[in-house]
């Protein structure tokens, strides 16, 4: 990830000399489309060619000496960029992916002619009192610029492109600069778990995890625990000792906490961190398994998600928990029908040793309530296949035992463009992961595999208020956007600081449901 520089000016628009000036255009039915006046005798002529009409995401790049306003400018390049039309009844979350979604596109841009900075005018006819239009323009742009090509040694003349180094943003007051900081410091921290996930497992162990978990406590407020070996099985942490069996690589368990004073509300953030998914015994195809690096990108966003956090320093407590191993099949590993105990005493009949994931979360949840006794949970896990069946790369499945957390975890879903799709965990699920030798067995079979995987999960978390975000859909492969690049999303960051910045205000003792 290369970082970017913010900044601001006032300055007029043609003083600016460098590599592309951007204004923003919205459709407006047959009507000549809405644009700054400073721009808009280049946009009828435009129009009346039928060249560019604000459409989303359409662009087109001009150059000053060759259109009839060009004297005003001193930029190299122009780049108009289309939002499509701003109806009235246009929701806030469906404008703010808009405006993601066109700065995503002032990045691909920015890529075709190599820029390494740019201008972006805000627009005069967009009404924002509160900033978040802008701020999500520019969360675009920052997320649309990233790159991962630290393994390329014959770089290419796009592997040359290092991006945008610079980002001035045309406009005032403390407002617009406190949304857009915030904006900046998720879109880092979401493209700090996709490097975590491009990165080789053997390059991304769970001794990686441990080294960031204590930069990162290092460099900022956040109190770094890390349990090894010994220390998960003193703890009787059975799930993930049994996972990690087959592994010449030892677990751990990092653990961050973010403690202001005078707090009042404790969130619990657990993500699963298998960084490398064999399947153990229960092998995998091999067709597909080099993308089983991914199986950690719930701890990576976790982790990252603390990264915000530490510079964010939201009001209310913030506790991460991250176990960690790779899920291999070596002499010793776990077997189908072995019995293991988890953290809280639950007894489980291991059926299946490729539904390992829920092992390991199983005892972060029960030893994370117990430990640090929060208001609430969420865990973050690609778990299983099966949520792709029903809900595709677009949606990431949820499933929770309260209306009220599931509602905000709704409503950060929309207003990030990460959103979710609440799954039933009635008790008939429950049955399915009935034993005959165990107080439960690890899977229930394929009927509703992902909906009996959060089952298994709710057993750890009592009444404590608890969602479960299962993205193995939407951790890579995800729904095509201009923002997000092919492999690692980064899914799951944003959504969770949104939800941090204000659980706050939610009580969720207000509605529960079994």
């Amino acid at each position: 990830m290369n970082k970017v520089k913010l900044r601001f000016t006032q300055k007029p628009i043609n003083s600016y000399k460098g590599a592309l000036q951007i204004f923003l255009v919205a459709q407006s039915g047959k009507s000549l489309p809405k644009s700054d006046q400073s721009i808009r005798s280049v946009v009828r002529e435009l129009a009346a060619l039928g060249d560019f009409k604000g459409q989303k995401d359409e662009s087109i790049i001009l150059y000053p000496d060759n259109v009839k306003a060009g004297k005003q400018f001193s930029c190299k390049r122009l780049l108009l960029v289309g939002i499509g039309e701003l109806k009235k009844n246009i929701s806030s979350d469906k404008l703010l992916e808009t405006c993601r979604s066109v700065g995503g596109t002032i990045s691909q841009s920015a890529k075709k002619v190599k820029a390494d900075e740019l201008l972006l005018v805000l627009p005069e006819f967009l009404s924002d009192p509160q900033h978040s239009l802008a701020a999500a323009v520019v969360e675009g742009i920052l997320l649309g610029n990233y790159k991962f090509k630290n393994y390329k040694q014959k770089k290419t003349a796009e592997d040359e492109y290092a991006g945008l180094k610079t980002i001035t943003i045309r406009g005032k007051g403390g407002g617009l600069r406190r949304m857009i900081g915030l904006a900046r410091i998720g879109a880092e921290a979401a493209m700090t778990a996709r490097d975590m996930a491009n990165e080789p497992a053997n390059r991304w162990t769970p001794e990686h995890f441990s080294k960031f978990g204590r930069e990162l406590s290092r460099t900022s407020d956040l109190r770094c625990t890390v349990l090894g070996k010994s220390q998960i099985k003193k703890l009787g942490m059975g799930g993930i000792i049994a996972v990690n069996q087959g592994s010449a690589i030892d677990p751990r368990v990092i653990i961050l906490e973010h403690r202001p004073k005078n707090f009042r509300t404790t969130v619990l953030l657990v993500g699963k961190g298998i960084t490398f998914d064999s399947g153990g015994v229960s092998l995998k195809p091999a067709a597909g398994m080099e993308d089983m690096k991914y199986d950690m990108c719930g701890g990576a966003a976790v982790i990252a998600t603390m990264q915000a956090v530490a510079e964010n320093k939201p009001r209310v407590r913030v506790v991460a928990i991250v176990p960690t191993t790779d899920n291999m099949s070596g002499s010793s590993a776990v077997k189908p029908g072995d019995v293991i105990t988890h953290y809280n005493g639950v007894t489980s009949e291991v059926i299946n040793t490729d539904a390992e994931g829920r092992l390991i979360l199983a005892d972060a949840l029960a030893y994370g309530i117990k430990k640090y006794k929060p208001d609430c949970i969420v865990d973050l896990a690609t778990l299983t296949g099966a949520v792709i069946i029903g809900l595709g790369h677009h949606r990431t499945g949820m499933m929770s035992n309260n209306d009220v957390l599931a509602g905000a975890m709704n409503e950060s879903g929309d207003q990030t463009g990460e959103k979710v799709w609440r799954l039933p965990l009635d008790p008939e699920y429950t049955e399915q992961l009935k034993s005959e030798v165990a107080d439960v067995k690890n899977i229930g079979g394929r009927p509703g595999g992902s909906i009996t995987a959060g089952a298994y999960l709710q057993k750890f978390v009592g009444s404590t208020p608890w969602a479960h975000l299962d993205i193995a859909g939407t951790a890579w492969d995800y729904t095509k956007k201009s923002y997000v690049p092919k492999g690692p999303s980064g899914i799951g960051v944003r959504l969770l600081l949104h939800f941090i910045n204000r659980c706050s205000t939610l009580k969720f003792g207000e509605q529960k449901t079994e």
